[in-house]
């Protein structure tokens, strides 16, 4: 019996490619080009699974072309926003995720995001690097203290709990939440979380402002001028959830105005381009899209998809299918 055919759309980690390669009639993405429209709706045409990453866009567009070949989608990574869920239903397609995998990796740098913004850690290596430091003065670059602060979570999930137990028994830090969907007491695992009524209570008492959300229509520019005008004067806002929960223009005005006092991404409205003006402001720490990128995360997470799409072809059900 012959193998499934599989499209992987970007490189992956090469244990996980080789497991492909092993398991399935692969086809690699050898020099880790981002695919066009019509190369993703090729893949589709052409392959039994394609394996998308979040930075492929899977469309009505795309997954509305012709004599879809394709029965699966194995996306590696846990949001699915850059996959129109009724459009891939519509084709008969069954999508996956990778969730658990990789909460604590990205709850680590959700710390080093906010560590690295109230510390003005990426300005004073700059300052270095440019040969600019004359020495240690008292007055010089003085940051934020984090210890003790107030920390509020836009989203009450896995990755936000991860972030919560660091910043409170690391750092002393008061925790603070909103979620429609708020999780049981027990799954808080004995953290002392205060749940607020509402994101703007959050706003009013957070020195630290961290999104946890998922992206998608009811999530689109959640936070906005609105939002921005009801945090804290002097707060920090930190965003490794989705771009576009955050206006980008409304971001930017907000750190020109001085209603916030800086932010740390790891994710854009428009990723991969970034507003020039964001990348000429000394008051935020701007990065790839980190989140999940240690070695053992994205090894977890390839062979999560791998699991999913041999369940899939083994005539089960795949344990992380969204449709």
């Amino acid at each position: 019996m012959s193998k499934p055919r599989v499209i992987v759309t970007r490189r992956w980690h090469r244990a996980v490619e080789m497991a492909l390669l092993e398991k399935f009639d692969t086809q690699l993405n050898e020099d880790d080009h981002s695919m066009s429209v019509a190369e993703l709706q090729e893949a589709l045409q052409n392959a039994d699974a394609v394996l998308p990453t979040v930075c492929d866009k899977l469309s009505a567009e795309v997954l509305g072309a012709d004599n879809i070949r394709a029965k699966i989608l194995g996306s590696n990574g846990v949001g699915f926003n850059h996959i129109d869920l009724e459009a891939a239903k519509a084709a008969g397609l069954t999508v996956t995720n990778t969730p658990e995998v990789l909460t604590d990796c990205t709850a680590d740098l959700a710390m080093t995001l906010l560590l690295m913004v109230a510390r003005r850690s990426g300005e004073g290596e700059r300052h270095v690097r440019a040969k600019d430091w004359s020495g240690w003065r008292p007055t010089h670059m003085m940051g934020t203290s984090v210890t003790g602060k107030t920390l509020g979570l836009i989203g009450m999930g896995r990755i936000a709990r991860a972030v919560s137990a660091r910043a409170a028994n690391g750092f002393g830090m008061k925790i603070i939440f909103y979620d429609p969907f708020p999780p049981r007491p027990e799954d808080l695992g004995g953290l002392k979380a205060t749940q607020c009524q509402s994101s703007d209570e959050v706003f009013a008492q957070a020195d630290f402002v961290s999104l946890h959300c998922p992206g998608g229509k009811e999530t689109y520019h959640l936070i906005g001028a609105e939002a921005f005008a009801a945090m804290k004067p002097g707060a920090f806002l930190i965003n490794t959830a989705r771009g576009d929960v955050v206006e980008e223009s409304a971001l930017i005005s907000a750190l020109k105005s001085g209603q916030i006092a800086g932010a740390g991404l790891d994710v854009y409205e428009k990723e991969p381009s970034i507003s020039d003006e964001l990348l000429e402001m000394e008051n935020v720490v701007l990065l790839p899209h980190l989140g999940s990128a240690t070695m053992e995360t994205r090894e977890a997470m390839g062979m999560r998809v791998v699991e999913n799409v041999e369940a899939f072809f083994a005539g089960n059900t795949p344990r992380d299918k969204l449709v």
